[in-house]
């Protein structure tokens, strides 16, 4: 009865085949992995200046990832990965029913190599994009979900040099004039100073206005221009990364963010119109990072030591008293990659900085204990871009202290909010990484990250808002994961 039920299965698979061409015509493979991942946290201590009684969570998170390409020509293909994130015990009852909908399409394009006879490649459809080490462009893997891009890819390689044009459609607004497009021109050169240099140049054409963590529009247009490059490689037996980023162009939103207020007495001297944003704002804003790491092959562990300095431009005084906007938009980058594995600096917009900018200084070391055995450590000291005590006005407009409490000399704001002269240290934070390769497709990841955070830290307040962030200094993190590619 099996056997007989099972052979009339593979007939119906075969007959609908039969009525599909490309089936018939391309060649098939299948992969995909499943990840698992518990995390437990105290990040409730950093949430609100209340008694929060909630010392730390935790949870297990699932996802699968099932991929299918299909080889329809030599020159066309198609690829699709669906999704599914389940979190363990999210069910309506105990009864035992599968109430898990959460499956969808990741990724879904068609590659059409030699597009219209030119050395030309064209990728169309659902689709990560990756572009050198993440800044600016990344997949967020880290996240369950990661990130995707509704775009049209084209590329053209030829010698050490492979141009780009992507097109991305990131937002479809409320109305046909509310979108969000990406352009993105991009080059890169290989065999430049022992490795290679990339070139951008992105016109994010934003017409929703979109300054802060909602997707909502908020009717100010703010097409910017984002130019730079990245310089990556190995000279002199080091390893070695610089680039530079520089974003001009509207900030539609920046009133949403930092609106016009008045007040009685906002500085030190008497009466003034509190500083803000109107609804046409300018972008002036930058960033750069530079990394140097040596690598001792020959030494027991054969450790690698990495030092690494970003500086995010941020909002101040003067550039707000003249409209001008400038906290770097990090746009689609895996931010988990650069600014701590605890994600408290990863918005996009700057929102976790109160928009002042950040500095990242880190010493990462890694080591190779045993065979398939990596221990990595990574320690950051983290700053605001802009000091508090040198920008009254944005500290007022975005929280950091009360209307009127600015008294020359002295500290200022209510108890538990920052000193006038505590400048601009945020915190340190310690990310503990141990990684076994367990064989070519099975990788367990355990993790322990520790936020040790200064006084300043707990008068920023990312919802811009009066508040502050929370009554402990210290904040825990830890996460064990095992992958499973096939």
């Amino acid at each position: 009865m099996k056997r007989n039920f099972l052979t009339g299965m593979a007939m119906m698979v075969a007959v609908f085949f039969i009525g599909s061409e490309i089936a018939w015509a391309a060649d098939l493979s299948f992969g995909g992995h499943w990840r698992s991942r518990y995390t437990n946290s105290n990040h409730g201590a950093f949430a609100n200046t209340g008694g929060n009684t909630i010392e730390s969570i935790d949870g297990t998170n699932t996802r699968i990832r099932l991929n299918t390409k299909a080889k329809i020509t030599s020159d066309t293909s198609a690829f699709i990965q669906l999704q599914s994130v389940h979190t363990w015990g999210n069910e309506t009852s105990i009864t035992g029913n599968d109430n898990d909908t959460t499956v969808g399409v990741h990724q879904s394009f068609v590659t059409i190599k030699n597009f219209f006879g030119q050395p030309l490649t064209a990728k169309a459809g659902r689709q990560e994009v990756v572009l050198d080490g993440h800044r600016l462009f990344g997949h967020t893997g880290w996240s369950d979900f990661a990130h995707t891009h509704d775009a049209i890819r084209f590329t053209h390689s030829g010698g050490n040099h492979t141009m780009q044009y992507i097109y991305s459609k990131a937002l479809e607004g409320d109305t046909s004039e509310n979108d969000v497009l990406t352009h993105v021109w991009h080059n890169n050169f290989q065999g430049v100073l022992g490795g290679a240099l990339s070139t951008y140049v992105v016109l994010e054409d934003d017409d929703c206005g979109i300054l802060n963590s909602t997707s909502a529009c908020s009717g100010g247009g703010s097409p910017y221009w984002t130019i730079g490059g990245r310089q990556a490689g190995k000279m002199y037996g080091l390893d070695y990364r610089a680039e530079y980023y520089y974003q001009f162009g509207g900030a539609g939103g920046a009133a949403d963010v930092i609106p016009m207020a008045a007040t009685s007495s906002c500085q030190v001297g008497g009466a003034c119109e509190l500083a803000g944003y109107t609804t046409v704002a300018n972008r002036d804003a930058y960033m750069f990072g530079i990394r140097v790491g040596k690598s001792f092959s020959n030494v027991m562990w054969k450790p690698k030591i990495t030092l690494w300095y970003d500086y995010l431009s941020g909002n101040d005084d003067e550039g707000m008293q003249e409209g001008d906007w400038g906290a770097f938009d990090t746009m689609y980058d895996t931010g988990h990659k650069f600014y701590g594995f605890m994600d408290f600096f990863t918005n996009r917009f700057g929102a976790g900085s109160n928009y002042m900018g950040l500095q990242d200084a880190a010493v990462k070391i890694v080591l190779k204990p045993r065979d398939k055995w990596t221990l990595k450590a990574d320690l950051h000291q983290f700053h605001l871009a802009h000091s508090v005590g040198a920008n009254p006005d944005m500290a007022i407009r975005t929280g950091l202290v009360g209307a009127g409490t600015w008294t020359a000399g002295l500290d200022y704001g209510s108890a538990g909010s920052a000193g006038r002269n505590h400048g601009t240290e945020i915190g340190s934070e310690l990310d503990m990484t141990l990684i076994h390769a367990y064989n070519s497709n099975v990788k367990f990841n355990f993790g322990y990250s520790l936020m040790m955070a200064e006084a300043l830290y707990h008068a920023l307040d990312a919802t811009g808002g009066a508040g502050g962030k929370g009554h402990e200094n210290v904040a825990h993190w830890a996460y064990a994961q095992a992958m499973v590619k096939f």
